[in-house]
């Protein structure tokens, strides 16, 4: 077992996250654990309206941590039709966060069923029964991500929920988005919370679509992102702008086995040496504007 203590701290909707001591980030917004799986993830990846349509839904949760998006998924699911099945492949490089989440009765505010199947997948690593097939890969998810993409899985719903891009540049790159979105349904969504232009840039170098999601917790909006296009929320202007400045120039890591330094690196070398719009002068245009 890892030597790390994880203390639960409050969040403004009574749920509870954990704050990480290596990446020095919430888990979760102050503003709501459980809300923000809500609004930033289940909402915009319309699972509830895929649940009425379709026998299995398939979910692909990247950096699971205490569980949240995939527990709010499953109770969405279960509450509107407790016969379907759910199919779910969840990423985490330590399985500490979501044991220690369920010894510390953090999920206890979901239904019985979900704590139970959760429970199994933290402690088994995999889960299969009449409504829920499940595994719970574990590594770094550069690697684990292939076990998805060699099993063919495409999926209705991606959460891409790492810490943030200048905390965990790894788990943002364009080679490492490229293999997620292989992962992804013709007719399925990604979701993140970042609306960062690096992460905005990546996801189209994958050949996806963005669209911006409502701000939860923090001012910004996130990202949903989908193959064909279709029913996207419009990027403001503002927003289109920014993804033609230095801060859309995205993080890269040819081999996916780059140190989160180097990434970081490389990055700062390119956007030096770019002849973009400097952000803060982005910045700068638009506090003008809306003066």
């Amino acid at each position: 077992m890892s030597n790390k203590t994880f203390i639960p701290k409050l969040t403004d909707d009574g749920s509870y996250t954990f704050f990480s001591d290596e990446f020095e980030e919430l888990f979760h917004s102050h503003s709501g654990a459980k809300q923000e799986a809500q609004y930033k993830f289940i909402e915009p990846c319309k699972i509830k309206e895929k649940t009425t349509i379709k026998d299995t839904i398939k979910i692909l949760d990247i950096c699971y941590g205490l569980g949240y998006n995939t527990a709010v998924a499953l109770e969405n699911v279960w509450l509107i039709n407790p016969d379907i099945k759910i199919e779910l492949f969840a990423l985490e490089n330590d399985i500490n966060v979501s044991l220690e989440a369920i010894n510390s009765n953090l999920l206890d505010n979901f239904s019985d069923c979900v704590i139970d199947n959760l429970n199994s997948l933290a402690n088994h690593h995999k889960v299969e029964n009449n409504c829920l097939k499940a595994k719970l890969l574990l590594g770094d998810a550069r690697q684990t991500i292939k076990t998805v993409i060699n099993q063919n899985f495409q999926a209705d719903a991606i959460f891409l929920d790492p810490f943030s891009p200048p905390k965990c540049p790894q788990l943002w790159t364009v080679e490492f988005i490229q293999l997620v979105s292989q992962c992804l349904g013709k007719d399925g969504y990604l979701a993140t919370y970042s609306c960062a232009a690096s992460v905005r840039t990546a996801l189209q170098l994958a050949g996806l679509n963005i669209g911006a999601t409502r701000s939860v917790g923090r001012r910004s909006p996130g990202t949903i992102a989908n193959r064909n296009g279709n029913n996207l929320p419009l990027l403001s202007q503002q927003e289109k702008e920014h993804l033609q400045t230095r801060a859309a120039i995205p993080y890269r890591d040819a081999n996916l086995t780059d140190t989160a330094e180097k990434i970081k690196q490389r990055r700062e070398k390119e956007q030096s040496q770019s002849d973009l719009e400097a952000s803060s002068q982005w910045k700068k245009r638009w506090i003008i504007k809306s003066s």
